[in-house]
């Protein structure tokens, strides 16, 4: 993937696999890196380590995305890279749990994917280029089985990737899911549950797979 001078939006990117990301990204001579993230202070202090731009940005509201992808074009003109990360852990338990969480949870898993791609996917292929990650799971592949709204979430995450590069791939958008089983994050770090094993990822680990894409 070339990285060097292009610009770079990245969701859930105050902590974990997004700072990472944005780090990674701005090191590879991003010519801008957009942190955007529901948590305005921590993505400024991701954003000043580098001389990137902060956004406040909850990605369960398709307003909020439109925002975000509009305020950049005006300001930077095309995006060329949408490392659409946001996650959330949620809480233990099946069906049982009530429609609020899982609303919240297919808004965050599924719909900002296809909200994102919905607003920036039309101009890459009018283009003929462009990058569109979708940060998923494991959980997404093999399912979780202390939360079945992350597991069932997770997989409509992978799905539309998989959609997305079918659809795209050959008009020259590059469309690439990430998957790991577990990465030293904060949201890990309080989860009780299958996400504690031997071989944990480091976030900076994550972002070098995805510079290679």
């Amino acid at each position: 993937m070339e990285i060097s001078g292009k610009v770079a939006i990245v969701t859930g990117g105050a902590s974990g696999i997004g700072a990472a990301l944005a780090r990674r990204f701005a090191a590879e001579g991003a010519r801008r890196v957009v942190v955007a993230d529901v948590n305005l202070a921590r993505a400024q202090a991701v954003a000043a380590e580098f001389g990137g731009e902060a956004v406040a940005c909850d990605v369960s509201r398709e307003a909020d995305i439109q925002a975000l992808i509009e305020g950049t074009r005006q300001r930077h003109g095309q995006i060329d890279i949408y490392l659409s990360n946001a996650g959330i852990l949620g809480r233990p338990g099946g069906f049982e749990l009530e429609d609020a969480l899982w609303e919240k949870m297919w808004q965050v898993h599924g719909m900002a994917h296809v909200w994102a791609a919905r607003a920036v996917v039309p101009a890459m292929v009018e283009r003929g280029e462009g990058f569109f990650l979708v940060t998923a799971s494991a959980a997404g592949l093999l399912n979780i089985v202390e939360s079945a709204p992350y597991g069932v979430t997770k997989h409509a995450a992978v799905a539309v990737a998989e959609w997305l590069r079918i659809a795209y791939g050959r008009r020259g958008v590059q469309v690439a899911c990430l998957c790991p089983q577990s990465v030293q994050t904060d949201m890990v770090k309080g989860d009780g549950g299958s996400a504690r094993h031997d071989g944990i990822l480091a976030p900076e680990q994550v972002a070098g797979d995805v510079v290679q894409a």
